[in-house]
């Protein structure tokens, strides 16, 4: 299959917001380009060590960050809207993040040599305990890890990105054995996923997108964890029917805001809520939308451009 590669010319700082709108557009996947990347695995922080990197790639002075985003052809015509979401969002910064020459350019390319290159660049991710491995590759999992098998070419999350880290991370701090887990936005099921392996007693997983439904009950059964999760096309406003102990969402802030209202109707008194996808400068908007819903924020965690909160009912 051939894909239309749309590749934005932008800034560390705005990599991830630009490559969450092109994630609304594609089915073949978005990748970021960041020098600073290379920079950490080759510091050792990571873990990762090279035997050899090229010079000119250890210049800390590069700033041009390229997120590639790989449309259907038929999508082509849709590039002008994408770059008119981008454009919106660099102005709702305000100037707080660089956004660069948000620089286009597009060409053709073989989908199936893409995905081949694609996977080649994939590793385990680890989160505390929870490690996500990628379904093609081999890993030989420690005594206490846990490991979440994931096809990552239906939906997107990974556990790379920093917002899906977080919420795995709080999840492990917060989830109690046997507690019933609501993830709204469930995207490849990471969420809903790790909170099974972690002792949660039923877990629902919920998107009003197909292709993460599709994915989230594949990843679901990949990691037999079908029995405890269920998964359904739905809208968290319009379904009442879901009652849990902890609910999780990983999506922008003013989706988030919108949901606010809602979210009591599906939490046990005492419950907690964990929210990710939020930059700071939306911060104390969804503080306010939930806390008029009755909920108060207890922990705020930043990693890079991104917020995740803890907030607890009663």
């Amino acid at each position: 299959m051939k894909y239309i590669e749309l590749t934005i010319h932008t800034t560390s700082e705005a990599s991830e917001l630009v490559a969450d709108i092109l994630w609304n557009y594609t089915e073949g996947g978005v990748a970021v380009s960041d020098i600073a990347d290379v920079i950490a695995l080759q510091s050792g922080k990571t873990g990762v060590f090279w035997d050899y990197l090229d010079e000119s790639l250890q210049d800390t002075k590069q700033t041009d960050v390229l997120v590639k985003a790989f449309l259907l052809p038929g999508r082509a015509d849709e590039i002008p809207a994408i770059m008119q979401e981008i454009y919106a969002c660099r102005e709702r910064s305000g100037g707080a993040i660089p956004f660069g020459t948000l620089e286009e350019t597009k060409r053709e390319i073989d989908g199936d040599d893409w995905i081949d290159i694609w996977k080649k660049h994939f590793r385990p991710i680890h989160l505390k305990n929870i490690v996500v491995v990628p379904e093609w590759i081999e890993y030989e999992k420690a005594a206490d890890e846990k490991v979440i098998l994931l096809d990552s070419n239906m939906a997107f999350g990974t556990g790379e990105h920093e917002t899906t880290a977080m919420c795995v991370e709080l999840l492990q701090e917060h989830l109690k054995k046997g507690d019933v887990v609501l993830d709204v936005g469930c995207g490849s099921g990471i969420l809903g996923i790790a909170a099974a392996k972690l002792g949660a007693r039923l877990c629902y997983l919920t998107d009003i997108d197909p292709v993460a439904v599709a994915s989230s009950k594949h990843n679901a059964e990949r990691n037999g964890v079908s029995q405890k999760v269920v998964v359904a096309e739905s809208n968290l406003v319009d379904d009442t029917s879901m009652k849990a102990d902890v609910i999780l969402a990983n999506i922008t802030a003013e989706i988030l805001v919108s949901l606010a209202p809602a979210v009591p109707a599906h939490l046990e008194e005492g419950g907690t809520v964990i929210l990710s996808g939020i930059i700071p400068d939306r911060a104390e908007k969804v503080k306010t939308a939930f806390a008029a819903a009755g909920l108060s924020c207890m922990e705020e965690r930043r990693r890079g451009e991104w917020l995740a909160m803890v907030l607890r009912r009663g």
